[in-house]
């Protein structure tokens, strides 16, 4: 059907990946083109069948990082993320970096599939507040979420000022907005938060 947005999956547990299978099989405005590829197949996936939407498994992602690399790579495809009841930060970091739209795996099947429509048009979608383990993170700019991104890879100011161009003082006072706007206090604070800490350049509606 060549109205219908043509979507790829991830790999998910096996009950959520039959729902979705399901789900995206008989619902007529949507065509499954592919179906628990792999997080190192996504990339050849993407190449060859250029799906209008992905939706990835948050919980198999070696990376928050993928989703951006995918994002630069791909970037007629939009990315749906699916998570278990993510952080504010963690659907405001995947938001910032690429991704499209971040639902909760407790998400009702319609509203999946409203993400997945709405995702196709290039238009963001979080969370339900209730569907977050926590709430009201003020969101990070692209350059903090890049900031971010480079402080999680464990790199020193010094060599975050130099891979992007900017001052150490101002890579400083990204890292200070980054700390306050994450309830976060130290680099190490920050490292626990693993992967899963960020933010998104402007705010999104909920489904």
């Amino acid at each position: 059907m060549s109205s219908a947005v043509t979507v790829a999956t991830g790999v998910f547990e096996d009950l959520t990946a039959i729902g979705l299978k399901t789900l995206l099989t008989d619902e007529a405005s949507t065509e499954l083109v592919a179906h628990g590829v792999r997080a190192e197949d996504m990339p050849r996936m993407l190449s060859e069948l250029h799906p209008d939407v992905a939706v990835l498994n948050f919980g198999t992602l070696p990376s928050v990082s993928v989703v951006r690399q995918l994002h630069e790579e791909h970037p007629k495809t939009r990315y749906v993320v699916m998570a278990n009841r993510p952080t504010t930060a963690e659907a405001n970091q995947l938001l910032a970096f690429g991704a499209t739209a971040c639902v909760s795996k407790d998400t009702q099947a319609r509203d999946i599939v409203n993400a997945v429509h709405l995702a196709s048009r290039g238009l963001q979608v979080a969370p339900r507040p209730h569907e977050l383990e926590n709430g009201g993170a003020e969101l990070l700019t692209p350059r903090e979420a890049q900031v971010l991104e480079k402080l999680q890879e464990g790199m020193t100011n010094a060599q975050i000022a130099l891979e992007l161009s900017i001052g150490i003082e101002t890579v400083r006072t990204h890292a200070r907005n980054i700390y306050a706007k994450l309830g976060v206090s130290s680099r190490r604070d920050l490292a626990l938060r693993g992967a899963g800490a960020g933010g998104s350049t402007a705010p999104v509606p909920a489904l």
